[in-house]
Parts: structure tokens; C-alpha cells; sequence
């Protein structure tokens, strides 16, 4: 479905993003957003250490700001930190200077360069502009984990479908995600084990 996986004309108008990694290489790169959420991240970290796997997580600057012991944890525990913007900013529908300034706010609170767009909202000229000082990630599969009116069989159902060798999958460290991502993650993730694949961060 084009939400779950763009296709590769969409893909082409964004030559500065990183969408998946090598297809060669039977590997797929964890990825939560929008954390860290005092209510969620402590289990996804569990859960993570449980499967014996590490993640990348995209934080909110806000969300760091609130909870710098969590962030800390995160990377204590091994894991991969990218910056998801302060406000959780939508790019496309925001003055490209006001929108780079909410990032570098960010960026105060989290040091990466990674950076992955708030709702993948982002025009060709930023993301193009953002790749001279950040790897600009969007996705190869995303869960629609946030998605309420889904139950949660449904988000596994499409994590399974179409995650492929090098895929960058998103699921959310966040409230509205919690009862899709808490039932969908770990099952997809044992999936993927018997089938084969590791797992990786992504490069800071």
C-alpha cells in the first residue's frame, strides 16, 4: 500500500534520503519514533535487550528536554539515537526557515546526525539542504502503529508483509502507538529471527 511503502517513483523525488539499506544484505534496521515517553521506553528497551536486538530511536527535542535520564538510558543500553525535531514540525507545511530552526532547537538536546522528518513531511529542497549536515532517514516500511482504528493483528499483518533485506521499519515510542506497537513489535520481531535476519542501527 503506498502509506506502507512508498513506491520507487515516490522514492526518486527524494535522491538526499536514505529510504532502506542493501538489498544484498538479509539485515533490517529497527527504528521507534517520537519518544522517549516515560510510559513506553523503559519496555521497548526491555523488550529489546529480551530479543537480544538493537534499535535506533528518533527522539523529540521536547521529549528530551523532559526526560534526559530516559534519552541517557537509551544510549546506555546500546542503542542508536536520531533527532525527530523539537515539535515534531511537519516540513512541507512550514516556512523552511522556521522549520530548520525548530530542528536545530532540537538538536540542543539531542547530538546526532541523523534525522528523520516528523510525519515524513519534507520537499525535495529540504531534505536536500538538511543532507549537507544530517543523514536525512525516512522509511522502507512503516507499521501505521499510530493508527487506532487498526487493531493491533492488522499492524503485524503489514510489518510481515512488507519488510524486505535492508528494510528500515518504523514503529512509535509514543502513547497513541503504544497498544498497536506493544502487541505488533515483539511478534513481528520473533518472525524476522526465525526467518533469518539480523538486525542493526543505523550508523550515527
Amino acid at each position: 500500500m503506498f502509506f506502507e511503502q512508498m513506491p520507487n517513483w515516490v522514492r526518486k523525488w527524494y535522491p538526499d534520503v536514505l529510504w532502506r539499506k542493501s538489498p544484498q544484505e538479509k539485515t533490517l534496521y529497527l527504528t521507534f519514533d517520537d519518544g522517549p515517553t516515560p510510559e513506553v521506553t523503559p519496555w521497548i528497551l526491555d523488550q529489546l535487550d529480551e530479543l537480544g536486538i538493537k534499535a535506533t530511536f528518533f527522539c523529540i527535542g521536547a521529549n528530551a528536554q523532559k526526560h534526559p535520564a530516559l534519552l541517557q538510558e537509551i544510549k546506555e543500553r546500546g542503542h542508536a539515537i536520531g533527532l525527530h525535531g523539537y515539535n515534531h514540525v511537519r516540513g512541507m507545511y512550514k516556512n523552511t526557515e522556521a522549520y530548520f530552526a525548530d530542528i536545530e532547537k532540537g538538536a540542543q538536546y539531542i547530538d546526532s546526525t541523523l534525522f528523520r522528518p516528523p510525519h515524513g513531511r519534507i520537499t525535495p529542497k529540504q531534505a536536500k539542504q538538511l543532507s549537507q549536515k544530517y543523514t536525512v532517514v525516512l522509511w522502507d516500511v512503516i507499521t501505521r502503529d499510530y493508527d487506532a482504528s487498526l487493531p493491533p493483528e492488522q499492524i503485524e499483518k503489514i510489518a510481515l508483509k512488507y519488510t524486505r533485506n535492508g528494510s528500515i521499519i518504523v514503529f512509535h515510542d509514543s502513547l497513541k502507538a503504544q497498544k498497536n506497537m506493544q502487541y505488533a513489535f515483539p511478534r513481528a520481531v520473533k518472525q524476522w529471527l526465525l526467518e533469518g535476519y539480523q538486525f542493526k542501527q543505523l550508523n550515527i
